[in-house]
């Protein structure tokens, strides 16, 4: 029952970059040129998410198990460190130079696009890069 609520989800998810052109890297490219044609569409895609994550977080905070029964796992870190800096300094270069994030860079590969296909060995090549460093690390 897990992996068909899950799979859902990210059907739904996907569904909705689609519907939203979330998932085209011209119309996230075209939210960053702040200097040029700037697209504000992404920033009402943003609210909407921010809006359903904040009543959704308010929800789950106040619940010991989720609704398939596993335990609720939320972060409980609000430390800022290097490591947090260093993630989303590297995250949001590789959202700006390629207009993808890591979910529609999927929705995207079901579309057969090559370039998701690069993008997305590329992510995986450098989560296995994260882990190899935070290993060395710790």
């Amino acid at each position: 029952m897990q992996m068909l609520v899950t799979y859902l989800a990210g059907v739904i998810f996907g569904v909705g970059l689609c519907i939203s052109g979330m998932s085209r890297p011209e119309k996230v490219l075209g939210f960053l040129d702040i200097a040029g044609l700037w697209d504000p569409s992404l920033a009402f895609v943003m609210a909407g998410a921010i809006g359903v994550a904040f009543f959704a977080f308010r929800l789950a905070a106040t619940r010991a198990r989720a609704w398939l029964g596993d335990p609720m796992r939320l972060p409980t870190s609000t430390t800022v460190d290097r490591r947090l800096l260093a993630g989303s300094a590297i995250f949001g270069l590789g959202w700006g130079l390629a207009g993808v994030c890591p979910g529609p860079g999927i929705v995207d590969l079901g579309f057969f696009d090559p370039r998701a296909a690069v993008f997305v060995v590329a992510m995986l090549a450098g989560m296995v890069a994260e882990g190899l460093v935070a290993r060395a690390n710790d």
